[in-house]
């Protein structure tokens, strides 16, 4: 059996396959089984994310907050958290106003660490010994070189997993193999609708989930 670690881009995830889909309850730990081998054994999960504010939709930190609950019923996944920054920014227009306006203040969104924090803990688990075979779910380009460090130079098998269906170029030049995520192998990947927390209490599929375009992101 080969000793599998995957890694995780959360947001990457979201946004380029699960945003305005009806599969944003996705169990990873079987999404990933059903991508690899039956000798891939997987025995841990890093998943990266960041938490978020709820400025612009307050019921987005309650819906991450439940899916984050749902993942840790998966024994082998560690949750490691970057930061969420929303501030204003000014942008130009692209046809200006009648009034003469060029530019506007916009609320502007972005997600740090994680993908520092994705490439630290690829190569620094590759150095360590910790896996024989490294998955990564991103379509960051910047992870080309950690890729390629822990596949030439630490001499670990490194997959990736492509999320929207387009070819993966850069990223997929650096890796030792490629899978594709579809959307029925997201289908056949949801949790349960109720699952049992850590805790012992109920984890239940926030309802704007459940829904074919239902919004509501914050993964």
């Amino acid at each position: 059996m080969k000793r599998t670690f995957v890694y995780v881009d959360g947001f990457n995830l979201y946004y380029r396959a699960l945003k305005g889909t009806p599969h944003k309850w996705l169990d990873i730990l079987a999404l990933v089984r059903g991508l690899l081998d039956p000798d891939n054994d997987v025995q841990k999960i890093r998943y990266f994310t960041a938490p978020v504010s709820g400025k612009l939709d307050p019921g987005q930190p309650v819906r991450q907050d439940t899916y984050l609950r749902a993942l840790r019923t998966l024994s082998c996944v560690e949750v490691h958290f970057g930061n969420f920054l929303t501030k204003q920014k000014v942008r130009p227009l692209v046809h200006p106003l009648a009034d003469g306006t060029t530019h506007v203040k916009v609320w502007n969104t972005e997600e740090k660490g994680s993908d520092v924090n994705l490439a630290t803990y690829l190569v620094h688990d590759a150095w360590r010994g910790l896996y024989d075979v490294a998955v990564v779910l991103s379509q960051d380009t910047d992870l080309c070189e950690p890729l390629r460090i822990v596949r030439d130079e630490v001499g670990r098998t490194v997959g990736l997993v492509w999320l929207d269906g387009t070819q993966p170029g850069k990223l997929g030049a650096v890796a030792s193999f490629v899978r594709h995520v579809t959307p029925s192998r997201l289908a056949a990947a949801q949790f349960a609708p109720v699952l049992v927390g850590r805790n012992g209490r109920p984890i239940r599929c926030p309802v704007e989930w459940t829904a074919p375009a239902g919004g509501g992101g914050a993964t």
